[in-house]
């Protein structure tokens, strides 16, 4: 999606479903508008019209990078798997089940 801006709270959700928000300038938006195609390339951070006229844009580069690599929040969590249950490792259970009929 192109325009000249978002809201916050839309273009927060908006990367949580993979849906790539291109903010650019409202004169430049205009043109776009005429086109029949376009193409967004977000590893580039282009927006490619006929002719091969770039156009390049600005990203979140984090949100840039879970896109690119289809990270959600339990995905970029589970990146860190090993660290997370080493330090549960290390902790005493939050209840003390020694007590309990084995």
């Amino acid at each position: 999606m192109i325009a000249p801006s978002f809201g916050d709270i839309f273009a927060a959700n908006s990367a949580q479903i993979g849906l790539v928000l291109v903010a650019l300038p409202e004169e430049e938006v205009r043109g776009l508008m005429r086109e029949d195609e376009l193409s967004v390339d977000l590893e580039a951070l282009t927006v490619t019209r006929p002719g091969d006229l770039a156009t390049p844009f600005a990203f979140d580069p984090f949100r840039r990078h879970t896109l690119l690599n289809g990270l959600d929040d339990i995905g970029l969590t589970l990146r860190h798997e090993d660290e997370i249950s080493a330090y549960e490792a290390s902790r005493p259970p939050r209840v003390d089940t020694s007590a309990l009929p084995g």
